[in-house]
């Protein structure tokens, strides 16, 4: 009798063994997953946060211009993508602007004056009017009235202020190319102008909205000399 219950006790205690043992392999099997689980999500997290950090490290190059005469330096701008269409079309219509705003022929210059003056603020043609007419002595009429050719041609364009898409501050950099009549000798001159611009509401009257159709304005202009020594005159080309 003695026998069989110790036996008994035994047999008990080897299920209670055995049991035990199963038990601590499923414990460590169920730990063993819970570890691959939580490393397999931290390691699709990383791969993740990695992927959205690319684009904060492209480089962005730039290439920057030197003038052979001047040595004037500056950035050359690059086409991005997408475009902005507004920088773009601001982009185009400062440059329209300055060409044919600061150039001086004789033969377009009633032209020009009406297509700058569709381009102008109300308050900027007021200054128009008193630099073209003939009782300023400094008037284009009065100074290349012998025939003399004024060029302008756009080096570059550059925006100081675009906090609204339809209104912003820029400057333009140009250069002035003087053709005294007779052929005599080119003379070169550097200049930065700063332009407050808007976008407004297109004219009603139909020549003037053919000639200005976004109704683009020029509030404020202001050019100056960007370089005090002058280049050396370039022989006129035949």
């Amino acid at each position: 009798m003695t026998t069989d219950c110790e036996l008994e006790d035994y047999w008990r205690e080897a299920a209670a063994w055995d049991f035990d043992r199963v038990e601590a392999l499923r414990r460590s099997e169920r730990n063993a997953w819970r570890i691959a689980i939580a490393s397999a999500s931290g390691a699709l997290l990383s791969i993740a946060t990695l992927a959205l950090l690319v684009p904060l490290k492209q480089l962005v190059p730039f290439v920057v211009r030197v003038d052979n005469t001047t040595g004037i330096v500056d950035v050359v701008p690059t086409m991005v993508r997408p475009i902005d269409p507004g920088q773009a079309v601001t982009r185009y219509l400062l440059t329209h602007y300055i060409t044919v705003c600061e150039r001086f022929d004789f033969a377009t210059a009633e032209s020009d004056y009406r297509e700058c003056g569709a381009f102008q603020s109300a308050k900027r043609n007021e200054e128009w009017y008193a630099l073209w007419n003939r009782t300023n002595p400094d008037s284009p009429l009065n100074l290349y009235k012998d025939g003399t050719v004024v060029q302008a041609r756009v080096v570059a364009v550059s925006f100081l202020d675009r906090t609204s898409p339809v209104s912003g501050l820029a400057q333009v950099r140009y250069v002035r190319e003087v053709r005294p009549a007779g052929g005599a000798q080119v003379r070169l001159t550097h200049w930065i102008a700063t332009i407050q611009y808007a976008y407004a509401k297109p004219s009603a009257d139909v020549r003037l909205r053919s000639l200005n159709p976004l109704g683009f304005k020029i509030l404020q202009f202001a050019s100056q000399p960007e370089v005090t020594l002058d280049p050396p005159p370039r022989p006129a080309q035949k």
